[in-house]
C-alpha cells in the first residue's frame, strides 16, 4: 500500500473543486474533501489518514489504512435518491466524468436510459468483469436510473462479440421487461454517446448533433460501472471512492493479457497498480492512463482518479528516424497534443497538421467533435494535401471506420500509415489498426 494517496481536485467536467478540509486534519475512509464550485462533483477520501498537503491542484494525504469494499466509511446522507447520488460525488465512469446527479436531474419522461456497456477501447475488461461479480447491485442502479428520471425503459449497449456475458444479461433479466439489450457491432467507437443513441434509438442512421446531448433524443446515456456506484451511493450511502480498470502491455508474467482489478481505492498511484499486476517487463516506451485511442501518458506517481479506465504499459517506441509525416487528427482519437507527443517518440517530423474532415470545433475551444462518430466519408483529400507537403508517411488517430478510408487512399501515394494505437497493439501481439476485415453489420437476431 503507498504510503500516500494524491485526490485531484479535478476529476469531472467542470470546474475543480474547493478544499473543505486543511494540512493536519484526520480524515477516515469516505470523508468529504472538496466541494464543487460550480459544475462538478464531491470528492472524498478513499483512505484514513492525516491530510499531507492541499494546494489547487490536489490533496495529499498520508494514508494509515487504505478503503477496502467490504470496509467502514463515512456514509452521505440525504433524503432523496438524486441528492444522495450528488452527495457521492458519483461521475460517469466510461472517462468522461460528466456528474451523475446533474444529468439524472434532466427529466426524460417516457424516455430511455441507456447503458453504455459497449466496452469500447481495445484491451479493456473490467466492465465486462461487472456483468459476472456485480450484475445484481447493477440492475438496481439501473433502475433507480429510470425511476429518478421518469424513464420508460432502459436500454444495455453492449457488442454482440461479448456472448458469455450477454447470456449472463438475459438471464439476470428475465423478470425485468423494461430492461432489454441492443448489440452493437465490434468497432471503435461505439461508445460514444452519440453513437450509443444512434445505434440504440435511431437504427443505425439518426445522429445527433454536435452539440446536442442525448436529452435531445429523450435519454440518457450512463456508463455501466456508473450505474453500479450510483446503487451503491443509493442503497449503501457509500461515496464515489472506487475504480474498476484493466492492467495491459509489458507486465511480467501477463505478456498478451488483461488483468481486471475491481474496487480499486481513487487516489492510489499508478505503480501500486502496476506492481499489483507484476511489474513493468524490462525497458518500456510509455504508461498510458486510459484506453489506446483516447488515453494519456503518465507518471508512476499519478493516482487513479473516478475516470480511469486502465493503465497500459507499451513496449518501446520504433524509430522512423525524422521521417517526414502528416498528423491527421480524429476526434475520436488523440487530440493534437498527443498526437505530436507521439511523432516526437516515433522519431517522426510533423510536416503538417490536419483534422478528419468529420471533425468540428462547435465552441471554438479545441474541444472536437465526430459530426457521425464511427461512420467515415472518406480521407482521400487530407492524404493528397499531406504528399504535396512531401510528407512520406502520416500518423493517423481515427476511428476503425476512418482508418479503413486512410488505407484506401495513402497505400496508393506510397505514402507509410501509422496509427497512435500501433505501439500497445504491438505489445499485446494484435494485428496493428488498418483495414476492417471483418463485417461489421450486427443485426439484433437472437442467437445466443
Amino acid at each position: 500500500m503507498a504510503n500516500q494517496f494524491v485526490f485531484l481536485l479535478r476529476q469531472h467536467v467542470g470546474a475543480p473543486c474547493e478544499p473543505v478540509v486543511k494540512v493536519g486534519d484526520e480524515v477516515k475512509v469516505g470523508t468529504l474533501l472538496a466541494k464543487p464550485t460550480g459544475l462538478g462533483a464531491n470528492i472524498h477520501s478513499s483512505c484514513d489518514g492525516k491530510v499531507a498537503s492541499v494546494d489547487s491542484n490536489c490533496i495529499k494525504v498520508d494514508v494509515t489504512n487504505a478503503g477496502k469494499p467490504d470496509g467502514s466509511f463515512v456514509k452521505v446522507t440525504a433524503s432523496t435518491p438524486l441528492d444522495l447520488i450528488k452527495e457521492a460525488g458519483v461521475v460517469g465512469q466510461g472517462g468522461a466524468g460528466f456528474p451523475a446527479g446533474v444529468k439524472l436531474s434532466t427529466p426524460i419522461k417516457d424516455g430511455h436510459i441507456l447503458i453504455n456497456a459497449a466496452e469500447c477501447e481495445p484491451f479493456l475488461a473490467h466492465n465486462m468483469k461487472q456483468i459476472f461479480t456485480d450484475l445484481d447491485k447493477t440492475i438496481k442502479g439501473i433502475k433507480h436510473c429510470i425511476e429518478i428520471t421518469g424513464a420508460k425503459d432502459a436500454i444495455i449497449a453492449i457488442k454482440k462479440k461479448h456472448k458469455e456475458e450477454i447470456l449472463k444479461l438475459k438471464e439476470a433479466l428475465k423478470n425485468e421487461p423494461n430492461i432489454t439489450l441492443h448489440y452493437l457491432p465490434n468497432i471503435y467507437p461505439m461508445g460514444e454517446e452519440r453513437a450509443v443513441v444512434r445505434e440504440c434509438l435511431g437504427n443505425g442512421e439518426t445522429v445527433l448533433g454536435v452539440t446536442e446531448l442525448p436529452s435531445a433524443a429523450n435519454a440518457h446515456v450512463v456508463n455501466i460501472e456508473t450505474a453500479l456506484r450510483i446503487a451503491e451511493a443509493i442503497d449503501e450511502g457509500k461515496p464515489d471512492i472506487f475504480k474498476n480498470l484493466t492492467v495491459a502491455g509489458k507486465i511480467k508474467g501477463h505478456k498478451n493479457e488483461s488483468q481486471v482489478f475491481m474496487n480499486v481505492p481513487v487516489g492510489t498511484p499508478v505503480k501500486d497498480i502496476i506492481e499489483m499486476a507484476g511489474g513493468i517487463d524490462g525497458d518500456y516506451g510509455e504508461i498510458i492512463l486510459g484506453g489506446p485511442f483516447t488515453g494519456k501518458s503518465c507518471n508512476l506517481e499519478d493516482p487513479i482518479t473516478k475516470t480511469t479506465g486502465a493503465i497500459l504499459v507499451t513496449e518501446p517506441f520504433e524509430n522512423f528516424n525524422g521521417a517526414k509525416t502528416g498528423l491527421l487528427v480524429c476526434a475520436c482519437g488523440g487530440n493534437e497534443d498527443r498526437m505530436k507527443e507521439l511523432a516526437k517518440k516515433l522519431n517522426l517530423t510533423v510536416g503538417l497538421v490536419q483534422y478528419c474532415k468529420q471533425a468540428v470545433d462547435p465552441k471554438g475551444n479545441g474541444a472536437y467533435k465526430c459530426e457521425n462518430p464511427g461512420h467515415c466519408p472518406g480521407q482521400a483529400q487530407k492524404i493528397l494535401a499531406f504528399k504535396k507537403e512531401g510528407c512520406t508517411d502520416v500518423l493517423i488517430g481515427n476511428c476503425s471506420d476512418c482508418t479503413n478510408t486512410v488505407m484506401g487512399s495513402a497505400p496508393k501515394f506510397g505514402m507509410n500509415v501509422h496509427h497512435q494505437t500501433d505501439t500497445i497493439f504491438k505489445t499485446m501481439g494484435v494485428e496493428v489498426m488498418r483495414e476492417l476485415k471483418e463485417n461489421t453489420h450486427c443485426t439484433q437476431d437472437d442467437d445466443f
